[in-house]
């Protein structure tokens, strides 16, 4: 079975360190905040400005000023900060962020990511992803593997405009676990359930399998 959008955050979690600056983009990566290890220390970034963003709100909670990038409500941890977008922005670009979680449309062998625009059809535009990927070493996709229509999203070369240029080695998908070396994907971990044949098949990209690849387990 492919990971359902909780299953993707909650394997995301499993990469954050004590002590972590963290930015999450819109989409699957904001649901990481829910799977914070208890006892971590981790300090998550929204590039509107506030650094130290708690859990979703429960309906008591709710405070319409307090949102997120993606212009979801949130809530804010003990010790967060609220500063301007320009801050924000001097924060990311300055290599300040340990780990940079994004969604996109495509990834390639190389490490391009395509993120932000699909010729003609509206989407929401870059954000801050360019600015992201050119100032973190540290990044993670979460996507699906295919599209809709069943298309890789892993591929040779990205079809899309690029929003960044080798920049990525490490790919969560909802059917794998990958990481991106000498122009290849490399697969690290499969789904519960899902086959590495139906990886295989999806994988539009050249895709190595080692001999210690491994089942996630929740």
């Amino acid at each position: 079975m492919a990971l359902t959008r909780e299953q993707m955050a909650q394997r995301v979690a499993r990469e954050l360190k004590d002590g972590y600056y963290v930015n999450l983009g819109i989409g699957i990566p904001t649901l990481v905040a829910n799977y914070v290890p208890e006892g971590m220390q981790v300090m998550l970034q929204s590039e509107n400005g506030l650094l130290g963003m708690g859990a979703f709100p429960t309906e008591d909670e709710v405070d319409a000023d307090m949102i997120n990038a993606g212009k979801q409500t949130v809530t804010a941890v003990k010790g967060a900060s609220i500063f301007s977008s320009a801050e924000s922005f001097a924060m990311i670009r300055g290599g300040h962020v340990d780990l940079t979680v994004l969604g996109a449309f495509e990834v390639d062998v190389q490490g391009n990511i395509a993120s932000w625009m699909i010729p003609g059809k509206l989407v929401k535009g870059m954000g801050g992803a360019m600015d992201l990927v050119a100032g973190a070493d540290n990044i993670i996709v979460t996507m699906t593997h295919a599209s809709k229509d069943g298309e890789s999203k892993l591929l040779e070369s990205c079809s899309l405009p690029l929003t960044g240029a080798g920049c990525i080695r490490k790919v969560l998908t909802d059917l794998a676990y990958l990481e991106i070396e000498n122009g290849a994907f490399i697969l690290r971990e499969t789904a519960p359930g899902v086959s590495i044949a139906e990886i295989a098949e999806k994988t539009a990209g050249r895709l190595i399998v080692p001999d210690d690849v491994v089942e996630m387990t929740f």
